[in-house]
């Protein structure tokens, strides 16, 4: 079904029905008695939505199902009695425990859980990669599993190709948050990405170190937002936000663990002329960078394509390699006289550069520098026309 809505075709979802996450079976398969499983992603990711789906797959078993923002439950599960903890979990198979990274000592108290009641399998999942994969990581070495559930990635949505071709206009700008992704109309989608930019990611941020200064966390992110593929530089974040270096990078690190951003080093092996000074920085969503900056135009009105359309075939390409356990070193290339590879992966051995451009006019020669320094790299162009499979 489709409506015409803000002079954009959107498809109408039925948002009753919940679409099957990717990692949904590698879950089932590690949720093992005596063994903790962990899903870390950003709020509003939908990992409270994919543990009832978990749940509804145990129909047979016993489920105890709790939040970790509920302040009886944390004291519970933080009291690192086995006693307390043997009774509130008996006559259960499963222990799911959404936000866990509210309980404190909430690795030590599932360690000892998982030790003394073998027939329990529990299942955790956090917000904030920084709080809990440190509470559960170390005490649980051996005894946990651990994935990563972001916004939808266009490999889990089951739309044909008249679908995608449709839709990828509405990703681009709004992205693909599941509540903003379910949105029937434009407002909709933008109140629901202000939603999240103002309550849940800032909320994580401010809580990871203690952090008061909402205004410098929303300064920083909109100047990342408007040098999305370009070299940043700390020095001169710092003189725009009246700060200073060090205080730049352990803000811009807090938004790495708080699934704000990811950042990618520049790459260099042979070549003096390579510049690996300072790393460039994606959104994970581009709903969530359009939102920092307020800017919800339609594409053909704006001068920023090139970086939405950069930052949303990386961003899938990370999705994709999480989810199908693609392992690479991840960089950008530039020289010093401006040569550059949008994106370079690392993997068996061998180099893969990706240029990315919206236009399929634009013609794009393969830098004839980086593959006479790399014989074992390859070259290609990204475009609407053919990003598909590099995503999905």
């Amino acid at each position: 079904m489709y409506r015409r809505v803000d002079k954009v075709t959107l498809k109408i979802y039925n948002t009753d029905i919940m679409i099957p996450r990717f990692i949904e079976k590698q879950v089932l398969s590690s949720l093992k008695p005596g063994k903790v499983c962990a899903v870390f992603g950003p709020r509003r990711s939908g990992k409270t939505v994919f543990l009832e789906m978990i749940r509804d797959k145990l129909a047979a078993k016993k489920v105890l199902s709790v939040q970790g923002e509920n302040l009886d439950v944390a004291e519970i599960l933080s009291s690192m009695r086995h006693s307390t903890l043997a009774k509130f979990t008996k006559g259960y198979d499963y222990l799911f425990v959404d936000e866990a990274q509210k309980i404190p000592q909430i690795g030590q108290s599932l360690k000892l859980l998982v030790d003394t009641e073998k027939s329990l399998t529990v299942l955790v999942t956090g917000s904030s990669s920084f709080s809990l994969r440190q509470k559960v990581g170390d005490p649980l070495v051996g005894r946990i599993s651990q994935y990563y559930l972001y916004p939808f990635a266009q490999m889990e949505l089951k739309e044909n190709f008249l679908e995608v071709k449709e839709n990828l206009e509405t990703r681009l700008v709004f992205g693909s948050y599941p509540e903003v992704f379910q949105a029937k109309t434009l407002s909709e989608k933008r109140r629901q990405l202000e939603a999240i930019r103002d309550g849940y990611l800032l909320r994580d941020i401010l809580e990871l170190d203690n952090i008061k200064d909402s205004l410098f966390v929303f300064n920083i992110l909109r100047l990342i937002a408007f040098q999305i593929g370009n070299d940043i530089s700390y020095s001169e974040l710092a003189q725009n936000l009246n700060s200073n270096k060090k205080t730049v990078m352990r803000y811009l690190e807090l938004l790495e663990k708080s699934y704000v951003l990811f950042s990618h080093p520049g790459f260099s092996r042979n070549l003096r002329s390579e510049y690996t000074k300072t790393p460039r920085y994606y959104f994970w969503d581009n709903g969530v960078r359009n939102a920092v900056i307020s800017n919800y135009n339609r594409l053909e009105s704006r001068d920023d394509v090139g970086r939405l359309w950069e930052n949303y075939c990386i961003c899938e390409r990370r999705k994709k390699s999480a989810y199908k356990n693609i392992f690479a070193n991840r960089y950008f290339w530039r020289t010093y006289n401006q040569k550059e590879i949008d994106y370079v992966e690392e993997r068996g051995a061998k180099l893969f550069g990706y240029e990315f451009k919206w236009s399929q006019k634009e013609k794009v020669k393969t830098p004839k520098l980086w593959m006479q320094a790399y014989k074992n790299a390859r070259f290609s162009l990204i475009t609407p026309k053919n990003y598909l499979e590099f995503i999905t």
